[in-house]
C-alpha cells in the first residue's frame, strides 16, 4: 500500500502583514444605561458625573463623547462616590468597607486605527484603604463606614461609621490621622433642603418612588417607575455668588437617568444625549444601518424633534465637562432596536454617545387591550375631576416601562432600505408591516392582506388611525397561523418582501398589494406544529402526515435492504474512511441530525438576489429560503420591468396587469440537516451582490454578470460554497466540534487597510455559540484570524450580536447596555477626549531646606489628533517624570520642570511634551517654591498663555 503525504503550506509573511493591516479586535465602548446602578456623584467644577454599579464598575461622563470607565478588582457593589472637585480624582466606597482613590491619567501610547496616539486618558485606581477594626466582638459593625464627607479643601476625608465615630484620612495619600479621630460622644449632628427623596405616607404611597421639588409656592412630586438611587443639582460654583442658583436636578434611578430643568416654567424633563434606557421596553431585536444618506438622516431628526416639546429642544445638556476630541464621523450610522411593546427606536450610532433620534410605535395599527384611540376623554376636562385635586401633586416622569401592554406587539425582525425609505418590521404574532417615511401627520386606513399558510383569519383595524410624522404604515401582512416571524427580507427596487415563520415562508408584492407565494415547511413530526392553532386543520394534517409517513417508510425500508448486502457494507466503510481523511486538522467533524427533530420547519433566513438560477446565460430575480432542517429553497421570480424577457412578454413596465410570479427552481437538502443560518449570493468576482438601488444609482460597483455566480450557504455546522446554476459544491469549511460548537451569526463585512488607502477585502465573519469570532476570506473560505469575543455562558449576548458592514459590532452585556466592539484595524469608535484639571503637586520642605511636593497646577489632560505642535526649546530628548536624587528628594531642577512644563504623573515617562504655541523660556534658578511660582506667573502673563500642556 502506498501512502501519500501532502506538505502543509507554510506561513506567508506578506499575507500575515496584510492581516495585521486589516484585522484587530477591540472592545471599544459601552452604550446605554449602566446595569444595576448603586451610587452617583457630580463634579461641579469639571462638569463630570460618575455612576457606580453593583458589579464594581465606575463610569464617568461629561459632554457627549466624553466617557471613562474603571473596574474595581473585586466584584463588589459601589455604595458611595465623591469627586475631589476640579482634580480629576474621585473616591469610591465599596460594600466590603474599602475606600478607593481613582484618577484620570494620561496612559502610555496606544495604536488605534493604524495611528499611534500618545497619552490616551483613562480612569485608573491609584490607592485603597480599609478602616482598621477595634479589638472585640463588635469591631466589624463599629467601624463599618456609613458616610463620607470631603472637606472643602479636598485634603481631608471625614469617615462616619456605624459605631458613631468619625475618622479622618489625608488625601491623596489615604493615611489615617489618629490625632483627629472623633469618638461618638464628640460628634455633633447638623441638618439648599428643598429637594428630597421619599417622604410619602407609607399607608397610601408606600409603593411609589418619588422625588419632591419645592420652591416658594411651586410644588411637584415626581413619580418614577423605578427606585431612586441618588440625585444632585447642577448649580453655580463661583465663590462671589450669594446663592447656588441650581439650573437642573439629575436623578439616578435604578433603571434610567432623569434630568429636570429647574429654570423653565413647569420643570420639564430634558432628553438625554447618552445613558438613555435602551430597555425602556425589553429589547427583542436590533439592526444596524451604515452610511445613512443625509436626506434620510435629516428627515429622521426632524421626526424625532416633532415628538419632543419646544422646551426640550432649546435647552442644552447640563453635564458638559471635558472636550470631545474625536474626529467628526465620516458617515452617519443608525442602530435600530425592536422592543416588546411594539416600538422601534432609532439611535445615532455614529460616535461614542448612543443618542436617541426617533421612536416609531406600531401599536395603533392593531386592536389591543389598551387601545389609545379608544381611550376616554382627558379627565382634566371633567369639571367634577378638577374639583378634587390630588395631593401631593404627582407627575409621572421617565420612559422606563417594566410592563408591555400586549406581548403580541413585540418586534422580532427589522429591515430598512435607506435609499427608498421603506421599512419592514415583523412581530411575534405573525404581523409584517411595510412603512414609508412621511414628513406630515396622517389619518388613514392601513391596507391589510393575509398570507394563509394553513388557515384563514384576520383582525384588522376598521377605522383610520392617526400617524405622526415619520414612518407610517402602508400595508399590514398577517401571517396565518399567527406565529413569531423568524426571518424577513426587503427588496425595495422590486417592491417585494419575504417573511418566514415556524410554519413556512411567503412572498408579497406591496406595490400591487397581493400575495405572490406561500410555502409550508412543516415536518409531519414537528410536535409544536401539531398543537395549538393547527389543531383546527386536522384533515390537512392527516393527509400531510400520511403522505410523509409513506415516503419515509419507503426510504427506511430501502435503506434496510441495502445495508444487508456485504458489498454495500464495504462501500459504506470506505466512504466513512475517505471522509475522515478529507477533514483537515484545523477542521472538525460534524454530527448528523435526525429529520424527526422538532421545529424543523422554522425559516431561519431569506435572501433576494439577481443571479443565474435557470441557466448560465440568463440571470434574473430570485428568492432563497433556508430552514431549520437544512433545506434551501430557491425560486425564480418574474418581476414586471426587470429583465428583457419579461418586458417583451408582458409589454414592459407600463403593463399594469403584469403580476409577480414565483417558480421553484432549486431545492437543496444539506446532508447533515443542520439549520441554515445565512444565504448569500456571490457575483463572478466572488463579491457579495450590492444592495437594492446601489448599482442602478451608481452608489456601488455593478456586480460581475459575465462570469459564473456562486451561493454561500452557512449552516450551524459548516460553511459551503455552491456554483450556480448547477448548484454543485465548490468548497467548504467545517466548524462543528464534538463538544457542541455551533454557528450562531454570520455576516459579510468589508475590511479596509490601515496602510493602503484603496485596499479592502470582503470577509465572512462567523460567531459561534462559544462566543468566538472566526474570519474567512471569500469565496475560498480560508481561515484568517480568530478572536475570543463573548463569554460562552452569555447566551443573551451571543443571541443579540449584530455586525456592521465596516467591521464593528454590538451585543447586549445587560438588558440595558450594548458592548461595542471592532474587528477592523482601521474602523474603531472609542472615546477620545481631554479634561482641564486643577491637581495638587504636593511640594513641601525637608528639615535641611530641600523641597518636596506642595502647591497646585493646571493642566490639559488628554490627547489631540491631527494637530501640528512645536517642541519646547532646549529639549533634545523626551522629558520624563522628575526623578529623585540619591537622597530620595526632589532637586531644584526637578521642581522647575514640574512648574514650568507642568509634568503630570509617572505614566507619561516616554511621552514627548509639546506646546501648540511658540517655545517657552526657561525659568531662572531659584531657591524657593514661591520664587519659582512668581517667575512662572510672570512668564505666563507676558506670553498670555496658561502653563497647561497637551500630551500628544
Amino acid at each position: 500500500m502506498m501512502k501519500f503525504r501532502f506538505r502543509r503550506q507554510g506561513t506567508d509573511p506578506q499575507r500575515e502583514k496584510i492581516k495585521q493591516e486589516l484585522f484587530a479586535f477591540n472592545k471599544t465602548v459601552e452604550h446605554g444605561f449602566p446595569h444595576q446602578p448603586s451610587a452617583l456623584a457630580f463634579d461641579p467644577k469639571l462638569q463630570l458625573m460618575a455612576i457606580g454599579t453593583k458589579s464594581g464598575a465606575i463610569k464617568v461622563y461629561g459632554a457627549p463623547g466624553v466617557e471613562f470607565t474603571g473596574l474595581h478588582k473585586d466584584t463588589t457593589a459601589v455604595t458611595q462616590i465623591h469627586f475631589l472637585p476640579g482634580q480629576g480624582r474621585l473616591l469610591s466606597l465599596l460594600d466590603d468597607n474599602t475606600i478607593h482613590l481613582w484618577e484620570l491619567t494620561a496612559g502610555a501610547s496606544k495604536e488605534v486605527g493604524g495611528v499611534k496616539r500618545q497619552g490616551v486618558v483613562c480612569l485608573q485606581e491609584v490607592g485603597s484603604y480599609t478602616l482598621p477594626g477595634r479589638p472585640g466582638i463588635e469591631s466589624c459593625s463599629a467601624t463599618r463606614v456609613t458616610v463620607l464627607l470631603l472637606l472643602r479643601s479636598c485634603d481631608l476625608l471625614c469617615i462616619g461609621t456605624e459605631g458613631g465615630g468619625v475618622y479622618v484620612l489625608e488625601i491623596p495619600s489615604l493615611t489615617l490621622k489618629d490625632s483627629q479621630t472623633l469618638p461618638q460622644d464628640q460628634v455633633v449632628h447638623r441638618s439648599p433642603v428643598v429637594l428630597y427623596s421619599g417622604g410619602m405616607p407609607r399607608a397610601s404611597y408606600g409603593d411609589r418612588h418619588c422625588l419632591t421639588i419645592q420652591q416658594d409656592k411651586e410644588h411637584v412630586t415626581l413619580d418614577f417607575t423605578s427606585r431612586v438611587i441618588d440625585f444632585f443639582t447642577v448649580h453655580n460654583v463661583e465663590q462671589e455668588n450669594e446663592f447656588d442658583e441650581p439650573s437642573a436636578v439629575v436623578v439616578l434611578l435604578e433603571e434610567e437617568l432623569v434630568v429636570i430643568d429647574l429654570q423653565t416654567l413647569g420643570w420639564p424633563t430634558l432628553p438625554t444625549p447618552y445613558l438613555a434606557p435602551l430597555h425602556s421596553s425589553a429589547i427583542t431585536c436590533s439592526c444596524h444601518i451604515a452610511n445613512v444618506p443625509p436626506k434620510l438622516w435629516e428627515r429622521l431628526v426632524n421626526a424625532g424633534k416633532a415628538q419632543r416639546s419646544r422646551q426640550q429642544m432649546t435647552k442644552s445638556w447640563p453635564i458638559c465637562g471635558g472636550k470631545n476630541l474625536a474626529p467628526t464621523p465620516k458617515q452617519q450610522e443608525l442602530l435600530l432596536t425592536g422592543h416588546e411593546d411594539g416600538t422601534v427606536r432609532f439611535w445615532d450610532a455614529s460616535g461614542v454617545a448612543l443618542t436617541p433620534l426617533y421612536k416609531l410605535s406600531t401599536a395603533n395599527v392593531f386592536h389591543t387591550d389598551c387601545d389609545p384611540c379608544d381611550d376616554p376623554h382627558d379627565p382634566g376636562e371633567d369639571p367634577d375631576m378638577q374639583q378634587e385635586e390630588e395631593w401631593p401633586p404627582f407627575r409621572k416622569v421617565g420612559c422606563f416601562d417594566p410592563y408591555s401592554d400586549d406581548p403580541r406587539l413585540g418586534i422580532q425582525k427589522i429591515s430598512l432600505c435607506k435609499y427608498s425609505n421603506k421599512l419592514v418590521v415583523a412581530g411575534t404574532a405573525g404581523q409584517v408591516i411595510v412603512l414609508g417615511l412621511s414628513d406630515e401627520r396622517s389619518d388613514h386606513f392601513v391596507d391589510v392582506a393575509v398570507v394563509d399558510l394553513l388557515q384563514d383569519r384576520e383582525d384588522p383595524r376598521l377605522k383610520p388611525a392617526p400617524f405622526p410624522p415619520g414612518f407610517q404604515p402602508q400595508v399590514l401582512v398577517q401571517c396565518m397561523p399567527p406565529a413569531s416571524v423568524t426571518a424577513v427580507a426587503l427588496h425595495a427596487e422590486w417592491n417585494l418582501i419575504a417573511f418566514g415563520t415556524s410554519h413556512g415562508f411567503g412572498l408579497f408584492d406591496y406595490h400591487r398589494r397581493n400575495a405572490v407565494l406561500a410555502r409550508c415547511t412543516l415536518h409531519p413530526n414537528d410536535s409544536l406544529a401539531m398543537e395549538g392553532p393547527l389543531s383546527r386543520v386536522k384533515s390537512l394534517k392527516k393527509s400531510l402526515r400520511q403522505s410523509f409517513r409513506r415516503i419515509r417508510k419507503s426510504r427506511v425500508s430501502g435503506k434496510k435492504r441495502a445495508i444487508t448486502t456485504p458489498t454495500s457494507k464495504v462501500q459504506e466503510a470506505n466512504a466513512a474512511l475517505a471522509e475522515q481523511e478529507d477533514v483537515a486538522p484545523i477542521q472538525r467533524r460534524i454530527e448528523p441530525r435526525s429529520a424527526d427533530d422538532s421545529l424543523t420547519g422554522v425559516v431561519r433566513c431569506l435572501c433576494f438576489a439577481d443571479t443565474f438560477l435557470r441557466d448560465g446565460t440568463h440571470h434574473g430575480p430570485t428568492l432563497w429560503a433556508g430552514t431549520n432542517s437544512g433545506s434551501v429553497y430557491a425560486y425564480a421570480l418574474e418581476v414586471p420591468g426587470v429583465g428583457a424577457a419579461r418586458a417583451c412578454e408582458r409589454g414592459g413596465p407600463s403593463d399594469n396587469s403584469a403580476c409577480v410570479e414565483a417558480v421553484l427552481g432549486k431545492e437543496i437538502q444539506l446532508m447533515h440537516r443542520a439549520p441554515v443560518v445565512s444565504i448569500s449570493v456571490l457575483d463572478g468576482r466572488g463579491k457579495p451582490l450590492p444592495d437594492p438601488y446601489e448599482a442602478s444609482q451608481d452608489l456601488a460597483i455593478a456586480p460581475d454578470m459575465t462570469n459564473a455566480h456562486s451561493v454561500l450557504i452557512a449552516s450551524e455546522e459548516q460553511l459551503k460554497v455552491f456554483s450556480l446554476p448547477k448548484v454543485s459544491a465548490k468548497t467548504k469549511f467545517k466548524l462543528t466540534a464534538h463538544e457542541g460548537c455551533r454557528v450562531r451569526k454570520v455576516a459579510l463585512v468589508v475590511f479596509s487597510s490601515t496602510v493602503q488607502e484603496d485596499y479592502s477585502e470582503h470577509t465572512l465573519v462567523c460567531l459561534t455559540n462559544m462566543g468566538d469570532m472566526h474570519l474567512f476570506n471569500i469565496p475560498a473560505l480560508r481561515p484568517q484570524v480568530r478572536y475570543d469575543c463573548i463569554r460562552k455562558e452569555d447566551i443573551s449576548g451571543i443571541a443579540s450580536c449584530v455586525f456592521t458592514k465596516n467591521g464593528q459590532g454590538f451585543y447586549l452585556i445587560s438588558p440595558s447596555e450594548y458592548e461595542r466592539f471592532s474587528l477592523s484595524a482601521k474602523v474603531i469608535t472609542e472615546p477620545l477626549c481631554s479634561i482641564q484639571l486643577d491637581r495638587p503637586l504636593e511640594l513641601t520642605y525637608n528639615s535641611d531646606g530641600k523641597l518636596k511636593s506642595n502647591g497646585t497646577h493646571k493642566s490639559q489632560l488628554g490627547q489631540a489628533e491631527g494637530q501640528t505642535l512645536e517642541p519646547l526649546s532646549g529639549l533634545s530628548s523626551p522629558l520624563c517624570r522628575p526623578h529623585l536624587d540619591t537622597t530620595g528628594e526632589l532637586t531644584a531642577e526637578d521642581v522647575r520642570d514640574f512648574l514650568t512644563y507642568d509634568l503630570l504623573d509617572p505614566v507619561i515617562q516616554t511621552s514627548n511634551i509639546y506646546t501648540n504655541t511658540h517655545p517657552s523660556p526657561f525659568v531662572s534658578d531659584f531657591r524657593t517654591v514661591d520664587e519659582a511660582e512668581h517667575n512662572l506667573k510672570n512668564i505666563t502673563e507676558e506670553d498670555g498663555r496658561s502653563p497647561g500642556i497637551l500630551i500628544n
